[in-house]
């Protein structure tokens, strides 16, 4: 076939082929095929096909050859040479489950790491990690409690909770110790619409100080104090602040297992004071102390963002933020019973699982 010749566009061939330039969904090598052999109908000489469709010369002659000896089947792409690449699925949500050969060095799979593995794109592994919800970056920590007095514990701590004695006061007790007076570098830059606050990542320490806090469990009001460091007398000294802010009432304290809540100091002033009762919690179960809820909310509202100059600082601050918390505060509503908190801790160690540790 001549190269310049006008090329025959069959019956209603014209239409469709002048339909897929238009479709803004056509592939774009499919149009400009489409504008190829239209051009070449109306009798457009090959120089200048190329020209107004940008295809190169061997391009346009091999359309042209295809729609005259093909029609518009001939347009559409042929399978290419060689076995089309099969990715199993199933092969690489196994590789995945399993870890990474000791030469790589590595102790999780990457997309791309697992892609070269497998000879595969590390497109189609971010795919099948998604459909099955695999996410190798990720690890999950958890721990039983070896207490030979779990059950007991649990039973008594939550007990307290759920059940109070009539005529007494529950508190839970602990320290927040090591908190840190820290000074930022340059002044804080305040918030505006459409930026957060702003402070230098770099800071000054100006010493330490550990809060005792005492939580009221029936009421959510809290005693505390602030010492330098958290040895038994300084234990002993806050639970006669307790004591004293709890007149004429038995009192069960809730703590846990830290050695000096357990000193022969602790233990004299105890017998002299038979209306104070310690409950400890078990061993690795210090969540089980609702005081630790309330050392999360301070952390969050009145100390990891501060900026303090000196320890007193610091300590006006907490003082401060228990002051307003005494004044609006709410009792902590426990809702677990003893019976689900066992059934969870005193799971068999032997339980399946597709998480490697």
């Amino acid at each position: 076939m001549a190269l310049n010749v006008a090329v025959e566009i069959g019956v209603g061939d014209r239409e469709v082929l002048r339909s897929w330039t238009r479709s803004p969904s056509m592939r774009a090598g499919l149009a400009q095929r489409a504008r190829i052999v239209l051009l070449a109908g109306d009798g457009v000489g090959t120089a200048q096909v190329m020209e107004r469709t940008g295809a190169s010369k061997p391009t346009v002659i091999r359309w042209k050859r295809r729609y005259a000896t093909e029609g518009l089947a001939g347009l559409d792409d042929r399978p290419r040479p060689g076995r089309p690449k099969v990715v199993d699925d199933t092969a690489i949500v196994v590789a995945t489950l399993e870890p990474p050969p000791a030469s790589l060095g590595v102790t999780h799979w990457s997309t791309r790491l697992l892609a070269t593995e497998l000879g595969v794109s590390n497109f189609a592994i971010c795919r099948v990690w998604k459909q099955w919800n695999l996410q190798p970056w990720r690890v999950q920590t958890f721990k039983f409690s070896t207490d030979p007095e779990l059950e007991a514990k649990i039973r008594d701590v939550v007990g307290l909770y759920l059940n109070p004695p009539e005529n007494a006061i529950v508190v839970c007790v602990d320290e927040k110790t090591q908190i840190q007076a820290l000074d930022r570098t340059a002044p804080i830059l305040p918030m505006r619409p459409g930026l957060p606050e702003r402070q230098t990542h770099d800071y000054k320490r100006n010493g330490t100080t550990t809060l005792f806090a005492a939580l009221e469990v029936a009421t959510g009001k809290v005693t505390d104090a602030c010492y330098p460091r958290h040895t038994n007398e300084d234990f002993v000294r806050f639970l006669k602040k307790v004591a004293k802010a709890h007149p004429r009432k038995k009192l069960h304290v809730v703590c846990d297992n830290y050695a000096t809540h357990k000193h022969t100091n602790v233990k004299a002033w105890l017998a002299k004071n038979p209306r104070v009762t310690l409950h400890f919690t078990p061993t690795s179960g210090s969540w089980l102390n609702m005081v630790e809820i309330f050392f999360g909310i301070i952390t969050r509202q009145a100390i990891r963002r501060g900026t303090f100059d000196s320890v007193t600082e610091l300590v006006t601050a907490i003082e401060a933020f228990i002051a307003g918390w005494n004044e609006r505060c709410e009792p902590f509503t426990w809702t677990k019973t003893a019976d689900e908190i066992i059934s969870k801790a005193t799971r068999k160690r032997n339980t399946t699982s597709i998480t490697r540790h």
